[in-house]
């Protein structure tokens, strides 16, 4: 994600919703800031819910997650696991790594987690998502689920 003008910046979403005071209505008292992390597994969340995604994630974020989640208190499933967002003040770009699982057709699977994302992110948040950029690390083979690592080559 570069630097542009039209791109958010890093950071949290602050949104002020107008003026404070004993005469405005409690709903614009204050304001609301949105972390990374939140939008992060909004998206995840988002994106996972697509048939067709078998997992988030490049290859080694994703064998390192499941060491992860062996370890006791290691971790709670890395739902934001392959999503980098960046979050400005009133937009949010989102980059997701995804497997998608073999059979079916990834520009169909791409554009509906890019719907999916962009609905979920701008209905929870209230941020603009201006882009959704995917990068199809993988597709999974139904073999590759039901096959068993091997301990060793002599048992």
């Amino acid at each position: 994600m570069s630097d542009s003008p039209d791109r958010p910046s890093s950071g949290t979403a602050t949104m002020l919703k107008g003026p404070t005071g004993a005469g405005t209505s409690p709903e614009t008292r204050g304001q609301t800031t949105i972390a990374d992390g939140v939008v992060a597994k909004i998206a995840g969340m988002a994106a996972r819910e697509v048939p067709g995604i078998h997992s988030l994630g490049a290859g080694m974020t994703r064998a390192l997650g499941a060491v992860r989640e062996r370890v006791p208190g290691g971790g709670s499933g890395g739902v934001s696991r392959g999503v980098k967002v960046e979050v400005g003040e009133r937009q949010a770009a989102v980059d997701i790594d995804v497997v998608v699982d073999y059979g079916f057709p990834i520009v169909e699977v791409a554009a509906e987690v890019r719907v999916n994302v962009i609905g979920a992110v701008e209905r929870m948040t209230g941020l603009e998502v201006v882009e959704v950029n995917l990068v199809v690390d993988d597709v999974n083979l139904p073999d590759e689920d039901d096959a068993e690592p091997s301990e060793g080559r002599v048992q």
